[in-house]
């Protein structure tokens, strides 16, 4: 068996289709005039609603606390996020999203839903929904952040 005919592994399986959904919501914002990076995207989508302090978004985007901090300056200076005092900690900040930045999140959804429809029409409901148990159940046992 050569290495062209050995199976995908399912680490590249999961990523692909992913790829795939991630691209066409990076289009999308395009086409709505935001061109964000993919490493501006990638932190943005880690920000959890309440607000997240850097060093947990450097954690969650596996990225050092200094590259994590240039991309928020960049999503700052873009007005997509801001940083706001931690009602926790005063000598903390969150890094919040802003209403400029809601509106990516708005354009992105109907592209997500589109593409799972079509991944529905072509898979079927039942294991549309198989696939989405099963990618819960494994959520639940790697992803510390969820």
């Amino acid at each position: 068996m050569t290495p062209d005919d050995e199976p995908l592994n399912l680490g590249l399986l999961l990523f692909i289709p992913y790829r795939h959904l991630e691209s066409a919501v990076l289009a999308e914002l395009k086409a709505h005039g935001h061109d964000l990076p993919l490493n501006q995207a990638r932190v943005f989508q880690r920000i959890n609603p309440e607000g997240s302090r850097l060093s947990e978004l450097a954690q969650a985007s596996q990225l050092s606390k200094q590259t994590v901090g240039s991309i928020v300056d960049q999503l700052e200076a873009a007005g997509y996020v801001r940083r706001v005092p931690d009602p926790d900690d005063a000598r903390a900040r969150l890094v919040t999203v802003t209403a400029k930045g809601e509106s990516l999140v708005e354009i992105g959804i109907p592209v997500i839903r589109e593409i799972e429809a079509a991944w529905e029409t072509a898979l079927g409901r039942a294991r549309m929904l198989e696939l989405k148990e099963t990618l819960a159940a494994l959520r639940a046992i790697t992803d510390p952040y969820g």
